[in-house]
């Protein structure tokens, strides 16, 4: 199987290099015949390319950029290394990654990875937490702390684990976790883990950090701009009042629109819109609609959070809620932390409660890590390009799922489960679907030129 997913893999991605290439010359107004002149090869090389049937070179990539004015990292896509859709790790692979890391010239966590896919955002780590406290003392000297990451953190908590953090007030914290006990913190968000001093066994988490919207393009686009201007993006959303007052700010001032314009256009007064953008007040929601009509962008764009949340958001294992899904009952989830600024992140416990393997019963439009934490193994049944695949994962595996993958688990274990959105959630999704299904297909994977030379 793996041979043949080598195999699926390098075709793929030629077609897709080949597909991407044709949709950048489609935006650059290029026929083939004029890419090959530009590049200094024949037409018959950049056709096999646009096929698929001939990789695009580092030499031509470096001419592309170089005369076209466009980025090289645009040449290339982003590696399928699930060509069936569901990628595994085993509990004995994770051991062989095992490497521990010293703090203060003593071992303090032992890492193994877990699953990780090239298509998924998440970086996923089991941590075994090696250092002991004899208290709960945030300042205890024996915490080594971070300086906090760019990812995104949930966190999952096996026995007797401390988490240190700094809140917002700056100010270091502790809080006392337990099995089935969970965390989400913001990037950059100072932290660390120890086991606590009378501990059957080393506490353990599953930490597993996640990039969103701002790395990839965003973050090279930002760094691209420099730190001095990219950090203008980045507007006053300390409360509801500071996030609508910059959000209105910002969308007058990219379209050049006065403070006496947008009244006249709005027929709300200018002293309102003053105190609008000096935090003095709110607008009703006829106003808001008023602005947002005469900037020509949806209620939306301007509306803030509706709930401003810490960056450190806890949940103890009791206060999660349980449901069970689907009408059959198949399932039984407990809901996990999660934050309302990351609509597109979902953490559960999942118990499998039923045997039977007639019906592909989930089907999830978000990437979906999967770890075994249960004792018992866990059966994956799963659809792909109209083929029936079935996996079983065992206790301490984990397992990687693709969007949209129709499947079901089966057996009496648990499991935990994090979805996250990627690239393609929000604004992304609605432009997509603005762009619509029947074009979606060449959204994907370009096909065409954009226009015919034959047809007159």
């Amino acid at each position: 199987m793996e041979t043949l997913e080598n195999t699926l893999n390098i075709k793929n991605e030629n077609k897709r290099i080949g597909s991407n290439f044709l949709g950048i010359l489609n935006d650059l107004k290029r026929r083939p015949e004029d890419a090959a002149k530009e590049l200094n090869v024949t037409i018959a090389e950049i056709s096999l390319i646009i096929k698929g049937e001939r990789k695009l070179t580092p030499e031509m990539v470096t001419r592309a950029a170089e005369i076209w004015s466009i980025n090289e990292r645009d040449f290339y896509i982003i590696r399928d290394d699930c060509n069936f859709g569901v990628k595994i790790m085993t509990s004995t692979n994770s051991e062989k990654s095992s490497r521990i890391m010293d703090r203060a010239g003593k071992p303090y966590y032992e890492y193994r990875d877990t699953v990780m896919s090239s298509l998924a955002p998440f970086r996923p780590e089991w941590i075994m937490e090696l250092c002991y406290v004899d208290d709960n003392d945030p300042k205890n000297p024996n915490a080594q702390w971070n300086r906090g990451h760019f990812m995104h953190q949930f966190t999952y908590f096996v026995g007797d684990v401390n988490f240190y953090y700094l809140d917002s007030d700056g100010k270091k914290q502790v809080a006392v976790m337990n099995t089935g006990d969970s965390m989400y913190i913001t990037p950059f968000t100072p932290h660390t883990f120890t086991t606590r001093s009378g501990a059957k066994q080393n506490g353990l988490i599953l930490a597993l950090t996640y990039g969103n919207k701002l790395t990839g393009d965003v973050q090279q686009e930002l760094s691209a701009i420099s730190s001095e201007l990219g950090q203008e993006y980045a507007l006053d959303f300390s409360s509801k009042q500071h996030a609508f007052s910059s959000l209105l700010k910002f969308h007058r001032e990219i379209g050049s629109i006065s403070i006496n314009e947008l009244s006249q256009r709005s027929n709300v007064s200018e002293r309102k819109i003053e105190d609008f953008e000096n935090n003095v007040s709110m607008p009703s929601e006829i106003e808001l609609q008023s602005l947002a009509t005469s900037l020509n962008i949806n209620t939306r764009d301007l509306r803030p959070n509706e709930k401003i949340e810490n960056k450190v958001i806890l949940q103890c294992h009791k206060e999660g809620k349980d449901w069970f899904y689907p009408e059959s009952k198949n399932y039984k989830f407990h809901d996990l932390a999660s934050s309302t600024t990351l609509p597109y992140s979902k953490a559960f416990e999942i118990d499998m409660l039923s045997q039977d393997d007639s019906s592909l019963d989930l089907e999830v439009g978000l990437h979906q890590y999967i770890y075994n934490i249960g004792n018992t193994d866990v059966i994956l049944n799963w659809s792909y390009n109209n083929k029936q695949f079935k996996e079983i994962i065992h206790s301490g595996d984990s397992a990687y799922l693709k969007p949209f993958l129709q499947h079901n688990f089966r057996g009496s274990g648990k499991l935990l489960v994090l979805r996250l959105g990627g690239k393609i959630t929000g604004d992304s999704q609605r432009e997509l679907s603005f762009v619509g299904k029947r074009s979606v297909k060449r959204a994907i994977n370009e096909s065409l030129q954009w226009f015919d030379p034959k047809n007159n």
